[in-house]
Parts: structure tokens; sequence; C-alpha cells
């Protein structure tokens, strides 16, 4: 089969389009014969190495793994011992550790059946970044019916499904983008729309927020602390800055350090897959109540493009490969 595969930690020049064998699954595995896979974030962690502190984890020096890619979407092929929750044939869609393939093994736990009414395109979209905006906004912030939520990077990948989760819950929507994508993350759900390029919402000018959801990163944390209501809640995703080491997790770190001296409430988390969010993020799907927005789709022997495409920021909601 073919595969993309990696000779270590670096830019996408690092990739290659390789004949390996096909996977068999272990005990609690299903293999996939994959149909489409996400490209997002911790796809560039996963190939860079970058933080550094990751790799202690993934490889010192180099990767353990020569696979990448983790949202995916396709049809059930074999399952491994003890899986009773799915069949050959069963289309479904969550993630594993080698997207990027024409077949590839995953948990059985780590997969949802996909919805009937989505492509294996939005399906593949949803996975990582869905989960990631459900728990900014259900578990960290704690976003409701009645409340003034505002989401920076509103317009990328995890931001679109942070706009639509966050009008499913009741709140009343500001996004903050660059004024290109106004018309796409009105057209998904938004109340209102700041244009980060001509105006600075944390200026005193707008009604405070009873929520941040801070996706794009570039804020000090003292201007989103001044943006919001008296009790108000801020929750970090990503960010800028610390260095190849920590490269964003600075944020994460000082935000859990200002808790207790503040009443304002920062929130950090990491969106570890979880079946139950996978589960829920596919009945909303399935509903009709969030629609995955995939802007572009790649081949599998063009996942370097799409990660350089990634890397220049400018991404409307999701880029997603097709095999």
């Amino acid at each position: 089969m073919k595969a993309i595969t990696r000779s270590g930690y670096g830019s996408p020049d690092v990739l290659g389009l390789a004949d390996v064998p096909e996977p068999e699954p272990g005990a609690g595995e299903v293999r996939l014969r994959v149909r489409a896979a996400g490209v997002d974030q911790g796809v560039w962690h996963l190939l860079t190495g970058v933080p550094y502190v990751m790799r202690l984890g993934i490889g010192p020096r180099r990767p353990r793994s020569p696979w990448l890619g983790a949202d995916v979407a396709g049809e059930v092929t074999a399952t491994g011992a003890g899986v009773t929750a799915f069949k050959p044939g069963d289309r479904v869609f969550g993630t594993c550790g080698a997207a990027y393939a024409e077949h590839a093994c995953a948990r059985a736990d780590r997969l949802a059946p996909m919805p009937a009414n989505l492509s294996y395109e939005q399906a593949a979209a949803i996975p990582t970044s869905g989960m990631t905006a459900l728990r900014a906004l259900r578990d960290a912030g704690r976003a409701g019916r009645g409340q003034r939520v505002l989401i920076t990077g509103a317009g990328g990948g995890v931001g679109t499904f942070a706009v639509q989760l966050a009008k499913t819950f009741g709140a009343h929507v500001t996004a903050v983008c660059s004024g290109s994508k106004e018309e796409l993350v009105r057209s998904i759900g938004a109340d209102d729309v700041v244009d980060y390029t001509r105006e600075d919402f944390t200026d005193g000018s707008r009604p405070p927020f009873d929520v941040i959801v801070d996706i794009a990163g570039m804020r000090r944390l003292s201007h989103l602390r001044r943006a919001l209501t008296p009790r108000g809640t801020y929750v970090i995703v990503g960010g800028e800055g610390g260095g190849r080491w920590f490269a964003g997790l600075d944020r994460q770190l000082r935000t859990a350090l200002y808790g207790p001296f503040t009443r304002k409430r920062p929130r950090m988390f990491f969106a570890f897959p979880r079946e139950a969010d996978l589960l829920t993020l596919a009945e909303l799907a399935g509903s009709g109540r969030i629609t995955p927005v995939v802007s572009a789709t790649y081949p599998l022997e063009r996942v370097p493009e799409a990660i350089r495409e990634l890397e220049k920021g400018h991404v409307r909601g999701k880029l997603v490969i097709t095999v």
C-alpha cells in the first residue's frame, strides 16, 4: 500500500510517499480503508518535533514512528480480537496514528460511526478540531445560554467548530478573524464579527464578555482579562511564544499561575481524544447542528503541500487529504 513516511523531524521536505506492508489490527483495533484524513496543527507539531519537550514522548532525536496523520475517516476492513462495536464495511471516523496512508489501524475506542449525512472529507475534518472546541467551550469555559462569548481565530479549524458549538449552547457569539473571513463566520452563526486588523476588542469599546476562547494566541493575557466581566472566564487553546522548547505551552503555564490571584477565571486544558466527545460530535453533525468547513482537499501524494499551506496560517476551516 501507499503511505506517507518521514525520515526525521523537520519541514514537509522530510516526507515521502512509500510502498509499505498493509497493517494488521491488534487486540482492540480495527483496520480501515482510509478515505480521508484531516490536517491540523497537531500534525505540524509531530512533524517538526516542536515544542522540543514533546520529544520526550515521541522520540528525543528521531521520531519513534515513521507515520503521520491523526484524524481519519474510512471503512472498516478487518477487526482485531475483542472488537464487537464494529464490523467490516462500517463507515467510521476518529483518530489513529498513521492516517496518511491507504490503510491504517486504529483503536476501536477512538472511533465512532460516521453520520450518514456527511462525506468522508467532512467527517475527517471533525475529530481533533471538534473535540478541542467542544472541551474549550463546554468543559473549560462552561459557555451557556444568554452568555456573551468571544472566539479568536474564529475562521480556522478549531474556530469554525467553536462558533457553531457556542451557538448550539445558546450563546451570543462574537468572532474575531480577518476581514476576508467575515462572510464565512457569519454564515456559520456568528452574531458579531471583529476584524482584528481594524479593531482591538480589548480597548473597552465593547461590552465585556462572559467567556473568551483564545485560539489565535496573539493577545497578551492581561489584555484578555480586561475584556472580561468581573467573573468572566478565558480559555487558552493555543498560542505563540515560548521558543522551540515550549512553543505556546508557556501561555498555558502562565494561565495556571494567574488563577489563584484573580477573580476572573483562567482555564487551560489538553484535548486528548475521548470516545464520549467523538460520539457527541457525531450526534451534533448528524443532526445538522454543526457542519465541518472544508476549504480544500489534497490527494495523498500532496500531503507536504497541504502542511505548507497550513503553516501560512490563513486556512479557512480545515484542509483534508483524500485517499
